[in-house]
């Protein structure tokens, strides 16, 4: 659904940098998931910087829920004209192939990658009301109360970063979906949940209010967006290493042309100083964006590897 605050105008005067007449038009860029989402936030950021590039306005369409289907399906079927992108991430692009027994796009065959924009691994959140403030106690609790607790997810990747987890402690948990995972944090929050495993960008918040203790990361190394969060390794779990990323894609026709220049242009709003910041404070950990070479073939690679760990944590989401 699109709103007036969705309408990224680019303000005047500001002539377009865009060559050979492109855009013409508004560009409108598809999200895979709702409004307030990671790939929600970081899209806006490029909106906001693209449109004054292009001297026309960027427009945020938010179509999540179906697992990110609908989105995709819209923009495989919209004229390949740069005009109509996808912002998505790995869930539709890497996990639904193996989630989905009648995937009604090709995430390979019916885009052209243009780049990857994002990345970040997870951060594990418990209730407060859980009274555990580290990894170890949280295992411990699930240990001794099997089949008493659960985890929350609105993303696929959030919920195979949990399904990871307990798989690798050996734990019965049970797995409640919700439209997006901001919608299970009221959940969260009000120890209706036990806990969540949420990528950095999308968890910081919470934890920067002091609304859920942040237990460990699912990387071996700190990141400096939760200095104070412990890695898989100072928590106790080394094993437990896995992160996310998101992208942008356009219809598959889209000519080479336009895919380079959208990319050219994407690199050098990411270069700026004001964009990087925020990505950083947001917890991206990207430190280039990939060509669309180089993206395209990270899709494919992604296929298999998310395939693999999600059969072999038997992840369902039915």
């Amino acid at each position: 659904m699109l709103t007036a605050a969705a309408v990224l105008a680019a303000p005047r005067p500001a002539p377009a940098q865009a060559t050979g007449g492109w855009p013409q038009d508004r560009v409108t860029i598809v999200t895979s998931l709702p409004a307030g989402s990671t790939v929600d936030i970081t899209t806006r950021v490029f909106a906001e910087h693209l449109a004054r590039r292009w001297g026309k306005p960027v427009v945020i369409d938010n179509r999540g829920g179906a697992n990110g289907v609908l989105a995709c399906q819209h923009v495989a079927r919209a004229r390949p004209d740069g005009l109509t992108l996808l912002a998505t991430s790995a869930m539709t692009h890497a996990a639904n192939p193996a989630l989905l027994e009648r995937l009604p796009y090709d995430p390979v065959g019916d885009f052209a990658a243009i780049t990857q924009f994002g990345s970040s691994a997870f951060v594990v959140m418990a209730a407060k009301g859980l009274g555990v403030t580290t990894l170890g106690a949280l295992i411990e609790r699930l240990r001794a109360e099997p089949g008493r607790h659960n985890y929350g997810w609105g993303a696929v990747p959030a919920h195979v970063a949990s399904a990871l987890l307990v798989g690798l402690v050996g734990v019965d948990v049970a797995a409640v979906g919700y439209r997006g995972n901001q919608a299970a944090f009221p959940d969260l929050i009000n120890d209706r949940l036990s806990f969540m495993s949420i990528d950095i960008v999308g968890g910081k918040p919470l934890v920067d209010r002091g609304e859920v203790h942040a237990l460990a990361l699912s990387a071996p190394v700190r990141h400096p967006a939760l200095p104070a969060v412990p890695n898989c390794v100072e928590a106790g779990l080394p094993e437990f290493r896995f992160t996310t990323w998101s992208g942008l894609y356009a219809p598959r026709a889209t000519p080479p042309e336009v895919v380079a220049q959208i990319h050219a242009d994407c690199a050098a709003v990411f270069a700026l100083p004001e964009a990087a910041a925020r990505f950083a404070a947001m917890g991206n950990s990207i430190e280039r964006l990939t060509t669309p070479a180089e993206f395209q073939a990270f899709t494919i690679s992604e296929i298999a590897a998310w395939g693999r760990i999600i059969r072999q944590a038997r992840i369902s989401i039915e």
